[in-house]
């Protein structure tokens, strides 16, 4: 019964994983994309040359 029980909750844990890593990949794609378009999309500085999108 013990080795029954390790064996769904090694597999529950390793489908967690595998949810999540893949969750993850999704994220970073949707932010490459918005750092991508705010290199295109930036708003005008003083002076009539592109400006910095970022604030640091």
């Amino acid at each position: 019964m013990v080795p029954l029980i390790l064996v769904l909750l090694l597999t529950l844990i390793l489908f967690g994983a595998g949810f999540a890593l893949k969750a993850l990949w999704w994220i970073a794609l949707i932010v490459l994309v918005l750092w991508l378009l705010g290199f295109v999309i930036r708003p005008a500085a003083s002076g009539g040359r592109k400006g910095r999108w970022y604030r640091w």
